[in-house]
């Protein structure tokens, strides 16, 4: 409302939302903050699911590792922007956003992938070994499938909280419907706000539904709550 009183400007405003260069603003905006979605939390299950196995193979790396990735979880998210723009000279751009977000990825899925493989039964490891089975073999077909609904889990709280974070990277020129936030900001216009709020919202909604689907696809079997 007061953003509103200072403006003067009608909400919505329509001229603004049916201008062509907005439309395809707003185009490139709700790509951008998929794509940087998507590749922070791939990039952070590569990493997280590897030591996650580690951590449940060798019980002694699980408490560093965990202690490690919620430390990193912690750190500001400006802060730790600026640390990777002076001390690890990434600049402003795309990488120093995914190096960030994968960043804050890490502790979740880490986390999810670990409880879900140390929640296989120690009989089904058991009954595996003595049907021949290799330590590879029983992660991949029996370990991970039985996992992988905890795994998706964390999967979908890792994208969610994601998307809410990738509008903070507007701040080094990325952002993507983080931008809409900063032109509203700038110019005191509540109608690129309210869109990108609601661009948003619709992005975590559309990505957390799309999961829970594909965790139903995968695990047909499961009869657990999502």
């Amino acid at each position: 409302m007061t953003l509103l009183a200072q403006t003067g400007r009608p909400f919505p405003d329509w001229q603004w939302l049916t201008n062509p260069r907005n439309v395809e603003r707003m185009r490139e905006a709700f790509a951008q903050h998929v794509e940087l979605t998507v590749l922070a939390v791939v990039i952070g299950l590569l990493i997280a699911a590897p030591l996650a196995v580690a951590a449940v193979r060798w019980r002694r790396l699980y408490t560093p590792l965990l202690t490690f990735t919620g430390v990193l979880f912690t750190i500001p998210s400006l802060a730790l922007f600026v640390l990777l723009i002076a001390f690890a000279n990434t600049g402003l751009g795309r990488t120093t956003s995914l190096i960030g977000l994968v960043i804050y990825t890490l502790l979740i899925l880490f986390r999810n992938t670990a409880v879900g493989l140390d929640g296989v039964d120690a009989e089904v490891r058991e009954s595996a070994t003595a049907m021949g089975y290799t330590r590879r073999q029983q992660l991949w077909r029996i370990e991970l499938p039985i996992a992988l609904p905890v795994i998706i889990a964390g999967v979908r709280i890792a994208t969610v909280t994601t998307i809410g974070l990738v509008t903070i990277t507007a701040l080094i020129g990325q952002g993507g419907l983080g931008q809409l936030f900063l032109v509203g900001f700038q110019r005191q216009h509540s109608t690129p706000l309210a869109v990108g709020f609601a661009l948003s919202v619709l992005l975590a909604v559309i990505a957390d539904v799309g999961l829970v689907r594909l965790q139903r696809r995968l695990t047909p079997w499961s009869r657990a709550e999502v």
